[in-house]
């Protein structure tokens, strides 16, 4: 392993440890550093700019046309939405371009089963809000939660410790009620354009560390990973339409990349992706670690997933994890008109990989979900507010 990953599986492990044993003077940044990430990050809120509003509300069942005839007497499942405004929707207009509405929308088609989106995230949360946001989701007895949620702990200065512990504890409570989890953990906020050297540099090492970290807690809590890291970096500083009009938060392009490296780790967790192994041998790609390495090494490559080996429901299985990067079904400049290149045209049809682009496909274009009413401008309420 890398010496950059050897170090990052180190740090994340203390964190770790902190966080599950209550140690409170652990942190990511010396002091100095600390206070050049203050200076230098008003700058950048300067650079980043204001958004006005708030995120569209995207609440509502989803997929009903999806559901065969054996589904029409369950009841929708039930999807949470936990975190900031990265997991709001901060940024786009429409309540359909939300991830939430997207991953709605595709979770539906990949079941074949109506999905109700219940979305508690709002903008400028962090990993101290989610004992509010998970008394919320609790009360509506969700199947599977997504969280999103960091990048607020990065540039608010939170101990990392605190926020993992807090990340962990939400995941266990999420987990002791029966509801699945995947958190998309905090991404590379050195991609951000606005943000230039030498924070770009302390935010990046910051961000992944914490990424790691949080990768440890949640996969020895019973959930899952998905590493968002530098997801959009590359396509933002090539396309500039994959931003909203702050040039940090995503548009609707951008917010459909997250979501399609996101699906099929929710629909995994559910048990309705199909098994990836060839017949004769395992799946390329794959690779089982002990849970610190896999998350160092997820931390530095966006779309990996982390998992416990045997689902993590006992302590020696949450020593070990299985690292693998899942195929993403397209990228945001084959989305044309609501619909992918190459993709179905119509409704559901072929395999899952075709009824998730159908399904995301659905929610651009909203015929896979509601369309609530509210379409305001999206909010940016300061530092941070990601």
């Amino acid at each position: 392993m890398p010496g950059t990953q050897q170090s990052r599986a180190r740090v994340a492990r203390r964190i770790a440890t902190a966080a599950a044993y209550g140690g409170g003077g652990l942190g990511v940044l010396g002091v100095g550093l600390v206070g050049l990430l203050l200076t230098e990050s008003k700058l950048a809120v300067q650079a980043i700019g204001i958004l006005d509003g708030d995120p569209p509300r995207a609440d509502g069942v989803y997929g009903e046309a999806f559901a065969d005839s054996a589904a029409e007497s369950q009841p929708p499942l039930v999807l949470a939405f936990l975190g900031d405004s990265t997991a709001a929707g901060l940024g786009v207009l429409r309540a359909r371009e939300t991830p939430g509405a997207l991953l709605a929308a595709g979770l539906a088609s990949v079941a074949e089963r109506p999905v109700r989106l219940v979305n508690v995230a709002f903008s400028g949360g962090r990993s101290a809000d989610l004992a509010g946001q998970l008394e919320q989701a609790l009360a509506c007895r969700p199947d599977i939660a997504v969280i999103m949620i960091g990048a607020n702990d990065v540039t608010r200065h939170s101990p990392a410790q605190l926020a993992v512990r807090q990340l962990g504890e939400t995941v266990a409570a999420l987990r002791a009620a029966g509801c699945e989890v995947v958190v998309g953990t905090c991404p590379d906020l050195g991609t951000i354009k606005p943000v230039r050297p030498p924070l770009r540099w302390v935010a990046r090492r910051v961000s992944r560390q914490l990424a790691a970290a949080q990768t440890i807690a949640v996969v020895e809590a019973g959930g899952r990973t998905v590493s968002l890291g530098s997801l959009l970096g590359p396509e933002f500083a090539a396309r500039p339409e994959m931003f909203a009009a702050d040039r940090y938060h995503p548009s609707a392009q951008g917010y459909a990349t997250a979501a399609m490296a996101v699906l099929p780790s929710v629909c995994a967790a559910l048990g309705l992706w199909p098994q990836e192994e060839p017949a004769d041998g395992p799946v390329p790609g794959e690779t089982v670690l002990p849970v610190a390495v896999a998350a160092a090494a997820a931390a530095d490559r966006a779309g990996s997933e982390v998992a416990a080996v045997g689902g993590g429901e006992d302590g020696a299985a949450g020593r070990w994890a299985l690292l693998r990067h899942r195929l993403r079904v397209g990228l945001p400049g084959s989305w044309v008109a609501g619909e992918p290149v190459g993709g179905p045209s119509g409704g559901p049809s072929g395999g899952p990989s075709d009824r998730v682009a159908g399904g995301l496909s659905g929610g651009l274009s909203g015929s896979a979900g509601p369309l609530p009413g509210n379409t305001s401008a999206s909010s940016h309420t300061g530092a941070g507010d990601d």
